[in-house]
């Protein structure tokens, strides 16, 4: 039977209903691409076929990657057309799908990323999964690297299809039995307490801060920064843990340690010095890169997060408040303007979500690769900036004629002769070298990068801008700039109130458009007019956040009554009232089509939303001197205390 009904089913590619850029990037594929929802998974179903679930965002490098080698082949296409509901899907759209799938693959291979590939069953169990997988017209050259030993998609697609047709049995009760496990790690530390159970303990063990400063103590990486090996990601929450552990009451000190919660403060202060100098920052530009290929952040991913961004900016700001370095304040002050700037910042107020790794080198090509909107060769910066100053500024950014990215980081042979700009020296160093006044060498540099940057701008076309408007990333830059905004009013009241203006602009973007004054209630995504997906936890968290810190800054009561009103919202939405507790859920209980129900706990490129959740309410509490909100904060931290 269903063999007879998988013959009678002719799928067309529906993703020109989408809004989403990433998805839409995918409207002329071969593959005939569905749209997850009721008629999908119906089909799956009604067919017996197993989904087929693919999900990225538009910045993702290897996203598109997989798309040009694989999903762009007829190949590839036949196969899946014919035995899988092929379903493609933007992760900032439904990060509550993707965070499931996410676990399993995390689960079942020991890493994940994007894009994120998984079988699953039409009952939405997980059979297999995993990240990129080399396509047909893969075109790696770099032999003997894992990647080239990586099995193809191709072969996986007629594994999997032949499984299902031999072994249909064998793989539902597998998927059952992961889901099982899923659904019991899931509960794991938030379901430790008996049902009813209050906890009478006294608060959080400063014992644990001394616990999680010596943690990162050991992971620490003393000649780069950071607190892993390649790929190194800036992961601010971490950074802002340590920096802000010497800020709080004596008896942190006492506990932790003073010399300790100084080196914790000095570990971030490196790091963050590391990476301003470093190719993940964007030298001549403005904002950073979302992560490092390598450990010394020399050679990013070159797509740009506006949750990176403003999570960098609230670090970096803290640190030039604790140090007052003028190299902390430069950051601020970059990331700030990108984010206030075309690209990123929405004319109808918001911010926009990325911009693309891949570009096309000039207005010619008809072929993207990475970076190519951001490296140079040497013969370029003697081009733009002629012979004398285009060599001074080539040693400081460190440009050489060769190229300065190692043979094993390009795969793809895009960076050849290509330079990825790191500052390698300073200004004085550079004018002992060249035999110059320093003055003049900072002139040469500070004229350089402007000649550079117009150069770009002029002959370069721009990667692709994701301009979706995105509630919770919103919130986040809503709150840094705010307190950006408000740091800067006495040293530069014109760029003081540009970041705040930008800020309150957002802010009022937000309410006007993504949120139900009637039902009280936030919609998650704005491109060509408000999306469907209600809002998550997280953004109403975040955008709570933003609005506290806006409020904080301006002391415009409007903000603050906002605040409340999203607060009273979330609780009634996504709090867990099974148990005294309980915590928040990352998507209201009843959203449909979901495997399992998230709490999430744990602080990642993001932060938790209910971290953040927390801290909100504790200040909610303060603020409006009301004493359920704090109760509330301690039930949330206490549904974690196992974790």
């Amino acid at each position: 039977m269903a063999s007879r009904e998988n013959k009678e089913l002719r799928l067309v590619n529906r993703l020109s209903e989408s809004r989403s850029p990433y998805v839409r990037g995918h409207m002329d594929n071969p593959v005939a691409w569905q749209m997850w929802g009721d008629e999908s998974l119906a089909l799956a179903k009604k067919h017996n076929r197993l989904l087929f679930v693919s999900i990225g965002y538009a910045a993702c490098h290897w996203c598109h990657v997989m798309e040009r080698e694989s999903f762009a082949s007829p190949e590839i296409a036949q196969i899946l057309n014919a035995h899988f509901i092929p379903i493609k899907m933007d992760r900032e759209e439904r990060p509550d799908v993707d965070a499931i799938y996410m676990n399993y693959v995390q689960a079942t291979t020991g890493s994940g990323g994007w894009p994120l590939n998984v079988f699953i069953t039409p009952d939405l169990e997980p059979v297999f999964g995993g990240t990129y997988w080399p396509g047909p017209n893969h075109s790696m050259t770099a032999q003997g690297t894992l990647i080239s030993r990586t099995v193809g998609f191709l072969e996986i697609l007629e594994k999997m299809r032949d499984v299902w047709a031999t072994q249909e049995s064998r793989c539902r009760e597998s998927a059952k039995q992961i889901t099982r496990q899923l659904r019991e790690f899931a509960e794991e530390g938030v379901h430790s307490r008996q049902m009813g159970e209050k906890s009478e303990g006294d608060g959080l063990e400063l014992d644990l801060l001394e616990e999680a400063y010596q943690h990162f103590r050991k992971k620490y990486d003393n000649i780069n920064g950071g607190f892993s090996t390649a790929p190194k990601f800036p992961t601010p929450v971490n950074l802002q843990f340590l920096l802000r552990l010497g800020q709080w009451p004596q008896a942190v000190k006492d506990v932790v340690g003073e010399e300790e919660c100084s080196n914790a403060a000095g570990m971030v202060t490196n790091t963050l010095r590391k990476m301003a100098r470093g190719g993940i920052r964007d030298q001549i530009g403005f904002g950073f890169s979302r992560y490092s290929v390598t450990k010394d952040w020399s050679l990013p991913h070159f797509e740009k997060m506006l949750y990176d961004q403003a999570q960098l900016l609230d670090v970096y700001l803290d640190a030039f408040l604790i140090t007052r370095d003028p190299e902390m304040l430069g950051a601020v002050y970059d990331i700030a303007t990108y984010l206030t700037s075309p690209p990123m910042a929405a004319p109808t107020g918001g911010f926009y979500s990325a911009e693309d790794a891949d570009s096309y080198p000039t207005p010619s090509d008809n072929e993207k690769r990475e970076g190519a909107y951001y490296v140079w060769t040497l013969k370029e910066f003697r081009t733009v900036l002629g012979d004398r100053d285009g060599n001074i500024c080539a040693r400081f950014y460190g440009v050489l004629a060769d190229g300065n990215v190692a043979r094993e980081n390009d795969p793809h042979d895009e960076f050849i002769s290509q330079n990825v700009l790191n500052i390698t020296t300073t200004p004085a160093a550079l004018a002992r070298q060249v035999g110059m006044a320093e003055s003049e060498v900072v002139t040469i540099l500070k004229d350089g990068r402007k000649k550079l940057r117009e150069y770009r701008d002029n002959h370069r076309p721009r990667p692709a801008l994701d301009d979706k408007i995105v509630v919770c990333w919103n919130g986040l830059a809503i709150g840094a700039l705010a307190r950006t905004g408000f740091a800067l009013e006495a040293i530069d009241a014109e760029k003081a109130t540009t970041f705040l203006k930008a800020a309150e602009d957002a802010a009022n973007f937000i309410r006007r458009e993504l949120f139900d004054e009637d039902t009280k209630t936030l919609y998650r995504v704005y491109r060509e007019g408000r999306g469907d997906t209600p809002g998550f936890c997280d953004d109403y968290a975040f955008l709570i956040h933003g609005l506290i810190d806006l409020y904080e800054a301006t002391f415009k009561e409007t903000y603050l009554e906002f605040a409340d009103i999203l607060q009273a919202s979330q609780t009634a939405q996504f709090r867990d009232s099974s148990t005294p507790h309980g915590g928040f859920f990352t998507t209201s209980p009843a959203s449909p089509h979901l495997l399992l129900h998230l709490k999430s706990g744990m602080d990642a490129a993001e932060p938790s939303p209910n971290s953040l959740s927390a801290r909100n309410l504790l200040r909610l509490a303060s603020l409006l001197d009301h004493a359920a909100y704090a109760d509330l904060a301690r039930d949330t931290l206490a549904a974690f205390e196992a974790e």
